[in-house]
């Protein structure tokens, strides 16, 4: 028997979705497998969705009772890629969708009063900016572009200027942007390999905290507050390490949360008030971080 004969339908170097080619599979792969059953004979015993491939069935896989494995999906495919560009770290950067660029019209304002006010929040986008181009410049010369890297919600207003200044000083920046009533694309600066979306809002957040060093939080809505507490929570408790967490707009943040009023209440304990920093520009908020690492 010669060597070509040994071959099985399996060896053949074949490539189906993008499936890497010149490695030895005993087994033939899934996407052979799709391939195979483009071909199949049309009858009513494969037209059945009960012959259709498990994997490939997209009637079974968004039904209730594969909600598990679609968890699980949202967890591991992220996971992956981040693994394969090399992240060991992140700086988490949060804030309003709808605060604007300098210079750009308020589009989430529904009065004058709300516009006015928006367009004044404009200084934080900018904070966000230079405070992503400090921890950018900073992962790309101590790592390589692989320690302290922005990540974001990847929508508009704040996160955009998060992604913005990290490639202001081509450095890479990562974006988790999550399906909502009224879809909204990524903002284009972030890196496209970077760039995930999500269903579960649970898994969303657990990947924006498993590589978490720092996180940066500035003014916004229901959506900041929520990622804000949630981490706080988790410190308090001891559910993850202890890190430097800055609540960029002292102003803001004293008159939105009175964080001294629930100490006194008993509601938190008065040490509670140390698990976060408050900061006015972005040199004071990396400032923070520089100190809480050493460097």
């Amino acid at each position: 028997m010669t060597d070509d004969s040994a071959k099985t339908q399996a060896d053949v170097p074949v490539k189906p979705d993008g499936e890497p080619v010149g490695t030895f599979k005993p087994f033939p792969s899934s996407g052979h497998d799709r391939a195979q059953q483009a071909v199949k004979p049309d009858t009513p015993q494969t037209r059945s969705p009960t012959y259709r491939l498990a994997y490939d069935d997209h009637d079974f896989m968004n039904s209730d009772a594969m909600r598990g494995v679609r968890l699980q999906l949202e967890l591991m495919k992220p996971e992956m890629a981040l693994r394969e560009a090399g992240i060991l770290s992140t700086v988490v950067l949060f804030g309003g969708a709808r605060i604007p660029a300098p210079g750009e019209a308020p589009w989430a304002a529904r009065n004058a009063a709300q516009a006015a006010r928006l367009s004044a929040n404009s200084r934080f986008y900018e904070e966000a900016r230079r405070f992503a181009q400090l921890a950018s410049q900073h992962s790309a010369n101590s790592s390589g572009g692989k320690e302290f890297v922005i990540v974001t919600g990847g929508g508009p207003g704040v996160m955009e200027a998060g992604n913005r200044g990290a490639a202001d000083v081509g450095a890479v920046s990562i974006a988790l942007n999550i399906t909502l009533p009224h879809e909204q694309a990524p903002n284009r600066f972030v890196t496209p390999e970077l760039c995930f979306n999500f269903h579960y809002f649970a898994l969303r957040k657990m990947h924006f905290l498993l590589r978490a060093k720092a996180m940066a939080i500035f003014p916004g809505g229901f959506g900041t507050m929520d990622e804000l507490f949630e981490a706080l929570t988790l410190i308090q408790t001891g559910r993850m390490a202890r890190i430097p967490v800055v609540l960029f707009g002292t102003e803001f943040w004293r008159r939105a949360v009175d964080f001294g009023f629930l100490a006194e209440e008993g509601t938190i304990a008065p040490d509670d008030l140390d698990l976060f920093h408050f900061a006015d520009t972005a040199e004071e908020g990396w400032a923070v971080i520089r100190a809480a690492y050493g460097f």
